[in-house]
């Protein structure tokens, strides 16, 4: 990437450690001339954005590996909640409260019931029970859709809390009668396995029930991967976690994302990039970007606002 760009990138990924709430995800990635690996491995893409408070921030990070020491370096500082989708890499981070994913949940028992045989996917099967407990869950987060963080904290504990409190006696009772290994077996297992991380949004109304937010923002770069199948060096691998990065920063915070990339590949090299005050000027929601790098508003409030 553009080295100017990485001073971007740089940036961000500082402010991204100040913040309380961040998302997580990863994905697969090829890469073909990694010294002393084969052009078959496996590499990983890894996602780190914010959560719903702005401004927004997506960053990529590109290694050989999923192994934990990756997440651990990357985080280095960042003290909070981490939300994610369960895997067990994340849990090894010093002074961060891991939030599971309850739509990854939901998952499982669906998939359970489209393990089930046709006949008996109309009766009122165990699964059923457990979508349902799901569903009651997402339903209360419904009705708090506009509420404050304050307020939803206090109506989760009275209007989820309780449903936690059913479900997790109903999933130790059917674990009990059923086989791990089956479809129903690994959802009851996923619940129970992370209860802990699966009620921790319960502690702050600002967290959310699922891990959505990290995968929607994983999914441009899963879309494009789809089309150019592979990096060819890790210098490469690198350039596009840093690009991506831009990119969909930019979009999240109401930029065009090629008028923004041009306006800092021509501004950058005349300024003095050692004052943080200069780099920051530069960043997506600065107030002093020109109005030719963000997109139209209707109500005439463009970008995110600091």
């Amino acid at each position: 990437a553009d080295p100017w760009l990485k001073i971007i990138y740089d940036r961000l990924h500082e402010k991204l450690l100040t913040r309380d709430i961040l998302h997580a995800d990863e994905t697969t990635l090829q890469v073909l001339k990694e010294p002393g690996r084969s052009a078959e491995s496996k590499s990983y893409m890894w996602l780190y954005r914010t959560g719903k408070e702005e401004p927004s921030i997506v960053l990529y990070d590109y290694q050989t590996t999923r192994a934990s020491k990756h997440a651990d370096k990357f985080l280095q500082g960042f003290k909070g909640y981490l939300q994610t989708d369960g895997y067990s890499g994340y849990g090894k981070l010093n002074g961060v409260t891991i939030v599971g994913c309850w739509a990854h949940a939901r998952r499982k028992f669906t998939e359970a019931l489209k393990a089930l045989p046709p006949e008996q996917k109309d009766k009122p099967v165990a699964a059923k029970v457990g979508l349902e407990y799901c569903n009651r869950l997402f339903a209360a987060e419904r009705q708090l859709k506009e509420a404050t963080a304050a307020e939803r904290y206090q109506k989760r504990l009275e209007l989820s809390k309780p449903i936690l409190g059913e479900f997790y006696i109903w999933l130790k009772k059917q674990r009990q009668q059923t086989l791990p290994k089956s479809a129903f077996g690994q959802a009851i297992n996923y619940c129970l396995n992370q209860w802990e991380e699966l009620n921790n949004y319960l502690l702050d109304g600002r967290l959310e029930i699922d891990n959505n937010r990290a995968e929607r923002s994983i999914k441009p770069f899963v879309i494009g991967r789809k089309n150019f199948l592979f990096s060819n060096t890790p210098r490469g691998a690198k350039s596009s976690a840093i690009i991506y990065s831009i990119v969909e920063t930019a979009k999240e915070n109401n930029l065009k994302p090629y008028n923004y990339l041009m306006y800092l590949i021509e501004k950058m090299p005349n300024l003095d990039l050692a004052d943080p005050g200069i780099v920051d000027s530069l960043l997506p929601w600065s107030e002093s970007l020109p109005e030719d790098v963000r997109m139209p508003s209707k109500d005439n409030v463009t970008g995110s606002k600091v």
